[in-house]
């Protein structure tokens, strides 16, 4: 089997080239390995200490983002006809030595797609601040609920892909890509399953690209959160929505009649019944939205399915 080992990096020529040459070579199951580098603009050594470590480096040139420098190495692995991806950051968080541990399930056809997870084992969570371990749990929340599996690390980027879920993937967030791809793969039915591996908590040199700034890091995976529910589910987002916006109008309309059985006039509530009729014409608006979102999400299914079979060809053509 052919393995692709990808790693986003900006900026790492501290820690790329070490990272790289720890990876194992000798895997079981593996018959060829191949180290992919997405630099992402970096304006140090980055690429040079990649290529000098053996690694195949692809260049953006400027910087797009990690779920940019993502998506360019899943492309990349596609094309050249991987069976499996695993993904690791280049910063030396993750340690290349557990990779066996991660690919096993999917190399046994127990899964789809694995990601360490650093939360499923109490004994390994890693030491980092209050603050971003909290924003990991309500992340997994969120996500789990979305999805409506139990997810316990949703926001880890090492993760392995079977050749199925790699090309079935279909992912847009340029900021970020963990929480997205876990939607994205549940949605599908594909089999998921968390790994428990000791990360580190907090990087060895300097800081997040990503998670640096919470509150920025918060709106950015919540929009992304928020297009993948209107894509792959839009009546419920939309019928939820419809729904509240629905029942604050019966509430008001309601009041308003009651008012007038009980005095004969609408005075001094008239507020509520041109309250109530704008969250009425509200609940139709979001209800036809989700009818039209769901109209739309049958096309998206369409075109992913074209987008697999060319996908899958590209492999195909890779591999002979």
């Amino acid at each position: 089997m052919h393995l692709v080992v990808s790693l986003p990096a900006l900026n790492e020529a501290a820690t790329v080239g070490d990272t790289i040459r720890r990876i194992p070579r000798d895997l079981p199951g593996i018959g060829r390995l191949t180290v992919l580098v997405v630099d992402d603009g970096s304006t140090d050594a980055t690429v040079a200490e990649a290529r000098a470590a053996g690694a195949l480096v692809i260049s953006h040139g400027r910087r797009h983002g990690v779920g940019a420098a993502f998506q360019t190495g899943l492309a990349k692995s596609i094309e050249l006809g991987a069976d499996l991806l695993v993904t690791i950051d280049a910063d030396g968080q993750f340690d290349p030595a557990t990779i066996p541990q991660l690919i096993a399930p999917v190399l046994a056809g127990d899964a789809d797609f694995t990601t360490a997870s650093r939360f499923a084992d109490p004994k390994l969570v890693p030491e980092m601040p209050a603050v971003k371990r909290w924003g990991n749990h309500a992340m997994s929340w969120l996500i789990s609920t979305l999805a409506g599996e139990r997810f316990y690390d949703v926001s880890c980027g090492m993760r392995c892909y079977n050749r199925h879920a790699a090309i079935s993937l279909n992912v847009i967030g340029d900021f970020t890509y963990t929480q997205e791809v876990f939607l994205n793969l549940a949605h599908k039915g594909l089999r998921i399953v968390e790994v428990p591996i000791r990360v580190r908590g907090v990087r060895a040199h300097g800081k997040s690209r990503v998670a640096s700034n919470l509150f920025h890091y918060a709106f950015k995976t919540s929009w992304i959160i928020f297009r993948s529910l209107r894509d792959y589910k839009p009546m419920r987002l939309f019928g939820t929505l419809s729904v509240v916006t629905g029942v604050v109008a019966a509430v008001l309309l309601l009041f308003l009649a009651a008012h007038y059985w009980q005095t004969g006039r609408f005075s001094p509530h008239k507020w509520a019944g041109f309250t109530g009729g704008a969250f009425l014409l509200l609940a139709f608006f979001f209800f036809a939205l989700g009818l039209v979102g769901d109209m739309l999400n049958r096309q998206r299914l369409y075109l992913e399915n074209l987008l697999y079979l060319a996908r899958r060809q590209v492999g195909a053509s890779s591999q002979g």
